[in-house]
């Protein structure tokens, strides 16, 4: 066989791109997505630019300040949880329609850390800055220290101490979650989660993404989960669509899980069926540590569509269009939570 008939005889061989479904028509922009009920609260501010014809990325950084300036909120920002040593560190990342993007990680005292995020963007050749020079540069340009250790945190972490355990509760994120232990949730402290990641589709059709958070609750000084990490806890691509993750980031760091589910949604995938691939690949990379964490993704494609999917029950999304404002539980992969 000649090479060249070698070479289209294999080309005609070669699969077809993957399309599950036909392409869905454009929804009603904008639109606002953003994990956990709480997101709701930063769906509203981010609603106020979205809806007066403001940009994606305006609305994104908006919305993040709301769930950050939130005392009552153990996750993400002021009031949140602390390490093992009582440092609020907080992490976050914004990625806007050009692929722009800036990251803070391990910065303290400063109240909206998605604010500097953002001016690293804007302001700087880097994409990260982290702990003292982060901190630097955001009191440079402008941002005033704060004392983000609350006083119910700081009981809660010096009533850790006793134990010192660090094993994280999945779903915690939920305000229903936040009061009192539940009968069957994961053994360790109730209130060890993280996360708030907003993905915005303004009218202009651009997309933006935040991902904001304190991580961990009583983490180790020093560690970063996938939450400032551009590609695993946050990924936007203008072409495609945008993603973002929730839950024990470490696992998300080593599938790149946002930057997955935005390349599976390019192979044709709807956002729905991006994010359950995803989490079946972490699932089947440790079945046995899957069972025990909650991961969840969340995506929103050019089009408006989206969808999510977790690890476990429990994952929730919030969502404001022109036609609807509603929290929504994803479907998740395994149906019998452990014990």
């Amino acid at each position: 066989m000649r090479r060249r008939d070698f070479i289209r005889n294999s080309t005609l061989s070669l699969p077809a791109v993957h399309s599950l479904t036909k392409p869905s028509p454009n929804q009603p922009l904008p639109v606002v997505v953003s994990t956990w009920d709480f997101g709701k609260a930063a769906n509203a501010a981010a609603w106020k630019i979205l809806s007066a014809g403001g940009k994606a990325i305006d609305a994104i950084e908006a919305g993040a300040r709301i769930t950050e300036a939130d005392q009552s909120n153990k996750t993400v920002g002021y009031g949140g949880y602390p390490d093992r040593d009582g440092h609020v560190t907080l992490d976050a990342c914004i990625m806007d329609e050009h692929g722009n993007c800036g990251s803070v990680m391990c910065l303290e005292h400063i109240m909206h850390p998605i604010s500097v995020a953002r001016k690293v963007m804007e302001k700087t050749p880097h994409v990260i800055l982290v702990g003292q020079g982060a901190l630097q540069f955001a009191l440079q340009n402008g941002f005033t220290k704060h004392n983000l250790l609350t006083p119910d945190s700081e009981e809660a972490w010096k009533e850790w101490l006793k134990k010192s355990e660090y094993k994280p509760v999945m779903n915690i994120e939920n305000s229903t979650y936040q009061q009192t232990p539940q009968a069957d949730s994961f053994p360790g402290s109730i209130d060890n989660h993280d996360t708030i990641g907003i993905l915005a589709l303004d009218s202009s059709r651009n997309l933006s993404g935040g991902c904001t958070t304190s991580g961990m609750a009583f983490k180790m000084h020093g560690r970063v989960g996938d939450s400032p990490v551009i590609g695993a806890g946050l990924f936007v691509d203008n072409e495609v669509g945008a993603a973002t993750s929730t839950g024990v980031g470490e696992e998300v760091i080593k599938c790149v899980g946002s930057h997955l589910v935005v390349e599976l949604m390019r192979q044709g995938y709807t956002a729905p069926e991006a994010c359950k691939k995803a989490v079946e690949r972490i699932a089947n990379r440790d079945l046995k540590k899957a069972r025990e964490i909650q991961i969840g993704f969340l995506a929103l494609d050019k089009k408006g569509n989206y969808g999510a999917y977790a690890l476990q029950k429990g994952f929730t999304y919030s969502v404001r269009t022109p036609e609807k404002e509603i929290v929504i539980e994803s479907d998740y992969h395994f149906i019998i939570r452990p014990r």
